[in-house]
């Protein structure tokens, strides 16, 4: 349907801005078959896709009377921090609505469609419904797992070293993979990484190569607060969560004011008397409860390879650079396996240029069936 590919066209243009509300797109079309209105879901608290396609159409001086929306997910149903789209569809005197999927909202979950056909609106489920799945794999993970979507960004040379025995890392990519490394930080609500990469690389971890209408959230894997009050990553305006295992008031307090959100998650006590560590899952189930959608993670080999340990990764983002490095740091530390059926299997979802260098990326196999 080519109206729905328009509406997804739509939905995809808000990948950086709609977080943690997903992105949705929408199309009016009368009668006649004329596009009428068309629009985008706004920042999280503005219009909705639906509202913004009959605002476009009263600006334009069209009728939406028996008209037809075409729309990526489901109409709301609720009052959240908007009023429900499915009441304003109704209103505006919508003759048919076809929607790409059903919310996995608990709040909608169909009530959307249920109101939209008690109100005599013929509704079609169906169409674009991959794609309009693949734009919001976060938000359909928070819903209906209760954890955001797991992205693990690395950048490699081709033989798998991300820096050098002495540390040096910058850069192993060219810029235009920088660039569309930070475009998908963008579209991310959090950025995950770990104290080892805040400590050796004092990092901002925000997203410059790229405009932005917002920048994600910053969460640190901390578990004995060492990150430091002064550290250049305070520096951009945006939420930070500090997760820790090991109570330091002092510390806790310093980076409390300099506005950032201390947990607590400790996990199993250390072996051999070592200091807990933070507990990950939980802090997954905490980001998922803060609306945290996707999660991108840029930390180190060991942040890495204790995610991959414990199955918390959905999906690999990684950029290849054509060097061969030889010693040095790896993507992940994980292992050693007995067996190569213990492995974590992947599918290849793309295979990309940019620039210099090839990007991949790849699913953990069967993590986007829930």
């Amino acid at each position: 349907m080519p109206h729905i590919a328009t509406a997804l066209t739509l939905a995809e243009s808000a990948l950086w801005l709609t977080s943690p509300n997903p992105r949705v797109g929408c199309v009016l079309v009368n009668a006649q078959g004329q596009v009428i209105g068309q629009g985008s879901t706004q920042r999280a608290g503005g219009p909705h896709a639906e509202v913004m396609a009959l605002r476009d159409a009263q600006a334009q001086g069209h009728s939406t009377q028996g008209a037809t929306a075409y729309v990526t997910l489901e109409p709301c149903s609720h009052q959240g921090r908007t009023g429900p789209c499915c009441e304003a569809l109704i209103h505006a005197g919508i003759r048919h609505v076809v929607a790409s999927l059903q919310d996995p909202n608990p709040q909608v979950a169909g009530q959307g469609f249920g109101k939209l056909r008690a109100a005599g609106i013929e509704v079609t489920v169906g169409p674009g419904a991959a794609q309009s799945r693949e734009l919001n794999l976060g938000f359909f993970s928070r819903m209906v797992r209760k954890t955001p979507w797991v992205r693990m960004k690395a950048a490699a040379s081709l033989d798998g070293i991300t820096a050098l025995p002495n540390g040096e890392s910058q850069w192993i990519t060219g810029p235009q993979a920088r660039a569309d490394g930070h475009a998908w930080r963008a579209r991310a609500c959090a950025v995950l990484t770990g104290i080892g990469t805040v400590l050796q690389d004092q990092p901002r971890l925000d997203v410059r190569a790229v405009d932005t209408p917002r920048q994600p959230a910053l969460v640190i894997v901390d578990s004995d607060l060492q990150t430091p009050p002064d550290a250049p990553l305070f520096e951009p305006q945006r939420p930070v969560f500090i997760y820790a295992a090991n109570p330091h008031p002092e510390r806790e307090a310093a980076l409390q004011a300099r506005g950032a959100t201390v947990v607590y998650l400790p996990g199993a006590p250390g072996q051999a008397g070592a200091q807990p560590k933070v507990d990950l899952q939980a802090m997954l189930r905490d980001l998922a409860a803060r609306e945290i959608n996707e999660l991108h993670v840029e930390a180190g080999h060991k942040l890495n390879g204790s995610l991959l340990r414990a199955g918390l990764v959905d999906e690999m983002l990684v950029y290849l650079a054509p060097k061969w490095l030889g010693t040095g740091a790896g993507m992940s530390h994980f292992g050693p396996l007995a067996q190569l059926a213990d492995g974590v299997a992947l599918q290849f979802r793309s295979v990309d240029r940019v620039g210099e260098d090839v990007r991949l990326l790849a699913r953990v196999a069967g993590r986007d069936v829930f």
